[in-house]
């Protein structure tokens, strides 16, 4: 019998969010010996933070800070405890449609489209209210519940019909396609929640009649940014406050294999860590290969994903005035590859470099020569953008980044002659974990049997759920998968995400005790 060379009560696989989440309950509560790997030496996995050689920063895509959850709002405020450590912002977001800018979410704000595509969507919205009069069978797939709330027309004039666009073709499906790359007709609709805005009739024909925009809606209305660092910058302060003789980061926690059977993980390198319990917040597609488990990686095919490039472009100049305070912004037109643009920079004025630093422009937005010569100063501001790519929706890497700059103009968020003074592009693999039809019926396999192998997969792709993949939600599911290890709680971002996303989760906290949920809340 070959013995491993070290052994701990918990392993956890993974220092993003959800692995620090469950790296702070452990080294909270003090109960049981652990240990945390990850092959990258800085902590923060899909939320980190990438710099550029002109001092320009851009997260793994659009992050910002909002919570459900006392207890991950006691961590991040321990680790970042000053009040200067953070950026508090109102969303100030539009979607970009018929060269206006709808504010967001655009169901909410057809008020603000031009007289005939208001009716449109307004016929639309009443046909689809008078048939949910009906008793009827419940959406089979997203595309339907689009339908089913928002309707789509089809208009006959003279003789020949003539389709007219609704929410559905104008916003929706267009958009939901740019995200997640696959169309909506093969996504569920049970992960919908907070995820989506259902339009109120109501509501909307009042804001039409007005000619009102609708207020803020949505759980980040409100958002902390930190104000170093970007997003990353709080998970290494997360993990600054572990003690480090539990970390092993880079090289040295680099998994190559894990034994199942034997409860071991094999190490880059050849060490091995024996563990009772092991807490994986890496996708569970790439677990079950490190497992060798054939049974499970057939099971994991039929998981989808979408790729996610992020593109940046720091410019030279004051922000443009019809940037303004914007935040970020969709697109769900073909005139740009990208779904969405965060303005970087207004999150934060350490997202870019002073003023008083010299950078050179390496070109026009248009392709044109730089003009000038040497390095000038600024202000500078900078732009983020995200595109997804998948089977279905393939990406020309090699023009990604000019295509993005093209995209930038073509829907007036650069002028032509925009000083470019840096680029930036990352392609991640994982993205977004798509909540296809299939998902559910197999993560109600796929989980169970791991679980019963002593492995708790949890996370964005540990567990596969997007409904409950924001950081907060992230952390928790490493949280509370150490406490169902340690005391059998009930794990509920895991089984009930509408629970934990439709009330205040107050039940643990950092500094007052040491609660768990061992039965679900009455309240």
């Amino acid at each position: 019998m070959t013995y491993p060379d070290i052994c701990v009560d918990v392993l956890v696989i993974g220092a993003g969010p959800t692995g620090l989440g469950a790296a702070k309950r452990l080294n909270q509560l003090r109960e049981v010996s652990w240990l945390l790997l990850d092959s990258s030496e800085t902590p923060g996995g899909l939320a980190s933070t990438d710099i550029t050689a002109e001092g320009f920063l851009y997260d793994v895509g659009g992050h910002v800070i909002f919570s459900h959850y006392k207890y991950f709002d006691d961590c991040l405020n321990e680790a970042l405890p000053r009040e200067g450590d953070w950026y508090t912002h109102q969303r100030v977001s539009y979607v970009r449609c018929k060269d206006l800018w709808i504010p967001y979410p655009f169901q909410n704000n057809i008020s603000m489209l031009p007289k005939d595509d208001q009716v449109n969507c307004m016929n639309g919205m009443i046909d689809a209210a008078l048939e949910a009069r009906v008793p009827n069978k419940k959406p089979q797939n997203f595309d339907e519940w689009i339908l089913r709330m928002m309707g789509k027309l089809l208009f006959f004039f003279a003789i020949l019909p003539i389709a007219r666009e609704g929410i559905a073709d104008i916003f929706m499906r267009p958009y939901n396609f740019k995200v997640w790359a696959v169309p909506t007709t093969k996504m569920q609709c049970e992960w919908l929640g907070e995820r989506v805005a259902a339009p109120d009739l109501k509501t909307v024909t009042k804001n039409v009649i007005l000619q009102k925009p609708a207020g803020n809606w949505g759980p980040n209305a409100t958002f902390r940014f930190p104000a170093n660092g970007g997003t990353g910058g709080i998970w290494i302060a997360v993990a600054d406050t572990l003690p480090p003789c539990n970390l092993r980061l880079g090289a040295k926690g680099t998994v190559e294999r894990v034994d199942a059977e034997a409860k071991i993980v094999i190490l880059k390198g050849g060490k091995t860590i024996g563990y009772q319990r092991l807490v994986s917040t890496m996708p569970v597609d790439s677990l079950a290969e490190k497992m060798g488990d054939k049974e499970l990686v057939s099971m994991t095919k039929a998981l989808s994903y979408s790729t996610t490039h992020v593109v940046g472009i720091g410019l030279r100049g004051v922000r443009p005035e019809n940037i303004g305070d914007k935040c970020w912004l969709y697109f769900p037109e073909d005139d740009c590859p990208f779904y969405r643009a965060t303005i970087f920079s207004n999150y934060s004025p350490n997202n870019q470099p002073q003023a008083s630093v010299r950078l050179p422009t390496i070109r026009r937005a248009d392709g044109t020569g730089p003009g000038g010569h040497g390095p000038k100063k600024g202000p500078y501001w900078s732009l983020m953008m995200e595109i997804s790519e998948s089977s279905m929706k393939p990406v020309n890497e090699g023009r990604i980044v000019e295509d993005t700059i093209k995209g930038c103009i073509n829907t007036n968020l650069i002028g032509a002659d925009a000083e470019i003074v840096s680029t930036y592009h990352r392609r991640f693999d994982h993205g977004y974990p798509t909540p296809t039809l299939e998902r559910d019926g197999v993560l109600k396999q796929l989980l169970p049997k791991l679980q019963a192998k002593g492995i708790y997969s949890r996370g964005r792709f540990g567990s596969w759920k997007y409904e409950v993949g924001n950081q907060d939600h992230s952390f928790m599911l490493g949280v509370e998968a150490v406490d169902n290890i340690l005391h059998g709680a009930t794990e509920l971002t895991l089984n009930y995400p509408d629970f934990v996303n439709g009330r205040a989760n107050v039940e643990r906290s950092l500094t007052e005790g040491k609660a768990v949920l061992s039965t679900f809340p009455t309240n």
